[in-house]
């Protein structure tokens, strides 16, 4: 097991902190400004979404590399957008998802 990505997972959990902590140091978050609450709403499907894409796009093959793969991953993330656009709930998008790629993964043995 290999320690060397730790330094820089240190070092983005220190630069992305103040902003998932932000509401933690409001008052209410009625009380702020709309453009920060429609701004502090869009944060975790932002994230969720930069992570599914990143993980459908690339996988690790036989030599370690990464490369770029097209798979029932990426419907899976397709599903999760419009699902989450669509009902407003991250949950459904993401079990949605799962079931997805477990259903998918299991019928073609992948």
């Amino acid at each position: 097991m290999s320690v060397d990505l730790v330094p820089l997972a240190l070092l983005m959990g220190a630069v992305t902190y103040p902003f998932r902590a932000l509401p933690l140091f409001a008052p209410t978050k009625d009380r702020l400004p709309r453009l920060v609450q429609r701004y502090l709403r869009l944060v975790g499907p932002a994230i969720l979404a930069a992570l599914a894409a990143g993980n459908a796009a690339f996988i690790e093959d036989a030599a370690g590399r990464n490369v770029f793969h097209l798979g029932i991953e990426w419907i899976a993330v397709v599903l999760a957008v419009v699902l989450i656009g669509w009902r407003g709930n991250v949950f459904v998008g993401i079990v949605a998802a799962v079931v997805l790629v477990a259903v998918g993964r299991g019928t073609i043995g992948a």
